[in-house]
């Protein structure tokens, strides 16, 4: 069964057993999160973007290392805009890039972040075998029609570089599995968003899915 803990601002988070591993899923908003999700976990809702990300998430983290709980693996899950990929697809990102940082008055290369040893893109090693897989680029605008020509990568979100980051602090691995809920025309307003949640929900139910089977069967060896 999995494990309620006490997370911020009030939340229950369930720690999620696999074996002897446990997991922590994490999404942005409560819109994301349907029935079909629901029916495996309660999420750590992080908030929208890469300061509610980092920030709910380090003191999540925080908090569960000090009870001694803290996870084997995080899993970001969440939606995502894509000009490239199927709408209603569901991926799983095999890197992630940081858009919004921009040094380069400094002599800074675009998206790499002054003083921190860091590249612009850093790789996500894990998979989840027949999932998928896709480039995604973390921001804190909203990308719409034309913006996606400036992205080389193939899918946008506000939150999985943040997390991890919040992650690579406390030596945790993350997996970012993203649906594609927009993208292929430019957004009219929130209800394009919403429109296709409850398939994506459906969609990283599976994805989740496959991921615990994966476990349960090989551990994060098998992810590797």
């Amino acid at each position: 069964m999995p494990r309620p803990l006490p997370g911020p601002q009030g939340q229950s988070v369930d720690l999620c057993p696999v074996g002897p591993l446990r997991l922590l899923f994490v999404m942005a908003a409560e819109a994301e999160y349907g029935p079909h999700l629901a029916a495996r976990f309660r999420p750590l809702l992080c908030g929208i973007g890469p300061v509610e990300a980092g920030v709910t998430l380090t003191l999540a983290l925080s908090q569960f290392a000090a009870l001694g709980a803290l996870p084997d693996l995080v899993v970001s899950l969440g939606s995502a805009g894509s000009a490239r990929l199927t709408k209603t697809g569901v991926y799983q990102a095999i890197s992630v890039s940081w858009r919004d940082i921009d040094a380069s008055p400094l002599g800074f290369p675009k998206g790499v972040t002054p003083l921190s040893g860091l590249p612009a893109t850093l790789p996500l090693p894990l998979r989840i075998p027949g999932l998928p897989m896709a480039t995604l680029s973390t921001g804190a605008d909203v990308v719409s029609g034309a913006g996606y020509a400036a992205l080389p990568e193939d899918m946008v979100d506000m939150e999985t570089w943040a997390a991890l980051r919040a992650c690579q602090a406390l030596d945790l691995p993350l997996i970012a599995l993203r649906g594609i809920s927009d993208g292929d025309r430019a957004l009219e307003g929130v209800h394009d968003w919403h429109e296709y949640l409850h398939i994506i929900d459906e969609k990283l139910a599976g994805a989740v899915d496959r991921l615990t089977q994966t476990l349960a069967s090989g551990g994060l060896a098998a992810l590797r």
